[in-house]
């Protein structure tokens, strides 16, 4: 697991949303642009990140301490699970009510109430299961 959320792995997210327009376009649509971050709980900063412009990925890679607006952070095993399983509504609720999800920043409450957000934010875990 030491591979995640590394540059190349951060890069390989990023062609994978850029390619999958069930993630991009109804992000598009709202016009919506943040960075992400990505790590594991008890670390200062997350390890990667990244720069949604309009929907779409602009940058992604190894994060050093970069402002964000998201931050989502979880333990290895966490990541690992959801990586090999997936992860869809079913698995938000308990995730985030156990703190296996954290967000260190951003509202998910807000985010999962409109679903031109929450449903690319769901999706993209799926795009993680897609890089090797």
């Amino acid at each position: 697991m030491s591979q995640l959320f590394t540059a190349a792995w951060m890069n390989a997210l990023k062609e994978e949303w850029n390619k999958t327009p069930q993630v991009f376009e109804p992000l598009e649509k709202e016009g919506f642009s943040s960075r992400i971050g990505y790590g594991f709980k008890g670390e200062a900063y997350a390890r990667g990140f990244i720069s949604v412009v309009n929907g779409k990925v602009a940058q992604a890679g190894v994060n050093d301490d970069f402002e964000l607006d998201w931050d989502l952070r979880a333990s290895p095993e966490d990541w690992a699970k959801w990586i090999e399983t997936g992860f869809g509504l079913s698995k938000l609720g308990p995730a985030i009510s156990t703190n296996a999800l954290h967000f260190e920043k951003g509202n998910y409450r807000q985010m999962i109430k409109n679903l031109s957000l929450s449903q690319p934010f769901l999706h993209h875990f799926s795009l993680m299961q897609n890089i090797r």
